[in-house]
């Protein structure tokens, strides 16, 4: 709109022109003025959820402000991820991603969303091994008698997940795929439900976090025979590592990070960075995801954004490689 005709003045129009301007800009100078809510796309109890309250205390901290943690679970992350894509971006609607962020286009045609593009990311917060676990009733003890005993049986067990696409979906694929063995996929509406089936025994193997294993392991209700990273993991130096097992070059983990909507003001999203960054390096957060059997990355945001784009890539691949659909 041409304002210069309503100005009767050139004092006028000065300052009309610089409130304008004043009221146009974002206020990224003033953010955050009013609390954040961090949506987590899956059931409470598992580890993305676990990691948002771990850093959502001290973000509130860190902010001045309350962050809450807003659990959106379903279609396999797609709801929550759709609803944080939609939201204003403010910098007031945060995502908490994991793995399946970078899955579920390659996977459903309800994902409608590029993990990337339709995002500002913020920062990468964690990764984390997974383990090969079964109930110690099964009676396993090491991975290559899990694999003789799945050759043996093709077809006759199950393995858990938290959600197709997810992490332990596709190492379970990538597992398969390693030992020429076929292992029946069942997911479940998070990390969490899946750990109760492994218990229940209505499933018999699975590639879980620490985060929903690690206490059923020490208290010997379940076996862990291998971990998915190149090296042992310091909360259970006493598993192998997959390649040590037999599978050589076998690599894989999850990881958990910050994203805002596609469009967030630049200012706003190092703003976040600076103060996740303050909070990874919290020792206290650095021992509490230990616990977890994860580790802190943090970093840039264009770290981050290479850091998904390789993992989408790196997604797309093991889905097509081994034809995996969810719809």
């Amino acid at each position: 709109m041409d304002i210069w005709p309503k100005c009767k003045t050139t004092l006028f129009c000065i300052i009309y022109f610089f409130s304008c301007i004043a009221y146009a800009a974002p206020k990224a100078d003033i953010y955050p003025s009013k609390p954040i809510r961090i949506i987590v796309s899956y059931a409470p109890g598992g580890p993305i959820d676990t990691a948002a309250r771990i850093i959502g205390e001290k973000l509130s901290v860190e902010l001045g402000q309350a962050v809450t943690i807003e659990n959106k679970s379903g279609g396999n992350a797609v709801i929550g991820t759709l609803y944080a894509a939609k939201a204003t971006p403010d910098g007031y609607t945060l995502l908490l991603a994991a793995p399946a962020h970078t899955a579920n286009p390659s996977l459903s045609k309800t994902a409608t969303y590029d993990p990337v593009k339709d995002f500002s990311p913020i920062i990468l917060i964690n990764v984390q091994p997974l383990f090969v676990v079964v109930p110690t009733t099964l009676g396993i003890n090491k991975l290559p008698e899990l694999i003789a005993l799945l050759k043996a049986n093709p077809g006759k067990f199950n393995y858990g997940s938290s959600g197709s696409g997810g992490p332990q979906h596709l190492m379970g694929e990538m597992f398969k795929t390693a030992t020429d063995t076929q292992i029946t996929h069942i997911p479940y509406r998070g990390a969490a439900p899946a750990s109760v089936a492994l218990l229940s025994g209505e499933t018999q193997v699975s590639f879980s976090t620490p985060t929903n294993t690690i206490n059923y392991i020490k208290t010997g209700q379940l076996k862990a025979l291998a971990v998915s990273t190149a090296s042992r993991t310091q909360l259970a130096p006493e598993v192998p590592t997959l390649a040590e097992s037999g599978l050589p070059n076998f690599n894989y983990s999850s990881w958990a990070g910050l994203l805002a909507p596609s469009g967030t003001d630049k200012a706003i999203i190092q703003r976040l960075n600076l103060a996740m960054n303050k909070v990874l390096n919290s020792k206290d957060v650095q021992d509490k995801f230990a616990v977890q059997g994860s580790e802190v990355v943090g970093g840039t945001p264009e770290e981050f954004t290479k850091f998904l784009v390789l993992d989408v890539n790196r997604s797309t691949k093991i889905i097509k490689d081994n034809n995996i659909q969810i719809d």
